[in-house]
């Protein structure tokens, strides 16, 4: 009799692709710091005009345990997710190009200090993803006006730029923002996948 040939067996999926740059923690973080204040780095506008392509990322959602607050060390230059106390991720930054003490007023360079909360997410900005915090709050705005200044805005946690105007060695090796938080971009899709809108950030010294 005839002999059948039997249907190759189907193909396996993809794995879906990994993103490196986290580190898992699972220690506890000093209490929180007293609130002080933040300025501006990324040309951002509301979704509808933002620029940039974005980029492609992974269909399914991260099986990750979720952040439900940040912490941003800038003296250590580093930035840690936490659930519940618990450390559960930690990634280097770049700061503002002057990052020492608390943003002051528009142009001043700095990163500010602070508690704050995530506002908005952005997929198409300049840089690759950005996450907005909520500087600057109403104190921060009294402050700059006593002086006749603006407070500054849009500091974002974002990516490296989309079309970068220097090497690549200059934003490894040095403090390169108007005052954003600067992560990698595999650092960033990490952070983008385990946060949501309104969690708070708090950024020490």
């Amino acid at each position: 009799p005839a002999v059948t040939a039997s249907a190759p067996a189907p193909a396996q999926a993809a794995a879906a692709p990994a993103f490196d740059s986290v580190s898992s923690h699972a220690s506890s973080v000093p209490p929180p710091a007293a609130t002080l204040a933040f300025s501006s780095i990324s040309s951002l506008s509301a979704e509808p005009n933002a620029t940039g392509s974005g980029p492609s990322l992974p269909a399914a959602a991260t099986r990750s345990l979720m952040a439900d607050r940040i912490l941003v060390e800038k003296g250590a230059r580093r930035l840690l997710l936490l659930n519940r106390g618990q450390v559960i991720a930690e990634y280097p930054v770049k700061l503002g190009l002057s990052p020492k003490g608390h943003k002051q007023f528009e142009g001043d360079f700095r990163t500010p200090e602070g508690v704050y909360h995530l506002s908005r997410r952005n997929p198409r900005s300049e840089f690759f993803l950005s996450v907005e915090v909520s500087y600057p709050n109403e104190a921060d705005r009294a402050r700059a006006n006593a002086e006749g200044l603006r407070p500054g805005g849009l500091i974002m946690i974002h990516g490296q730029p989309n079309v970068p105007r220097k090497p690549p060695e200059y934003y490894a090796t040095r403090d390169w923002t108007d005052g954003c938080i600067a992560v990698s971009n595999a650092a960033m899709v990490d952070i983008w996948q385990r946060t949501r809108i309104g969690i708070p950030i708090e950024i020490r010294p």
